[in-house]
């Protein structure tokens, strides 16, 4: 009979968890900065008032950041936790830095991409005729 491994209950797998931690890392850069802007337009639509938009959208930046980084801080703990439970050494904040980079690099290549090549934005405003 084959010696079955099982992992003790409760402990996610380190892969999924990273995999989890550089999806919320990217709805940081991304997902949360356009969902406020759409919430910004909605108010800014329903009262005609700029500042009220303003307002809405920097305070609901603001609190989804909190959250966003206490979800990220959370699943960083639980990724050393199922590491320790396989015996392998604590690498401290090291993966969710590393997600943070690399998503980060993602988020600004990918506005690169869409101000250059999908605004119609130029990048020096010379007025030269095409």
């Amino acid at each position: 009979m084959r010696a079955s491994r099982r992992r003790p209950r409760g402990v996610t797998s380190a892969a999924l968890l990273l995999a989890m931690m550089f999806a919320g890392s990217l709805g940081l850069w991304i997902g949360v900065p356009l969902g406020w802007l759409f919430v910004a337009g909605r108010v800014q639509g329903a009262t005609h008032s700029l500042g009220a938009a303003v307002g809405v959208a920097l305070l609901g930046l603001v609190l989804s950041i909190v959250v966003a980084l206490r979800v990220l801080s959370w699943l960083a703990h639980r990724h050393n936790a199922a590491r320790a439970a396989r015996g392998l050494e604590d690498l401290g904040w090291a993966p969710l830095e590393g997600v943070m980079v690399v998503s980060a690099a993602l988020a600004l290549a990918a506005f690169l991409v869409w101000f250059f090549f999908l605004a119609g934005a130029e990048p020096l405003p010379l007025n030269l005729p095409r």
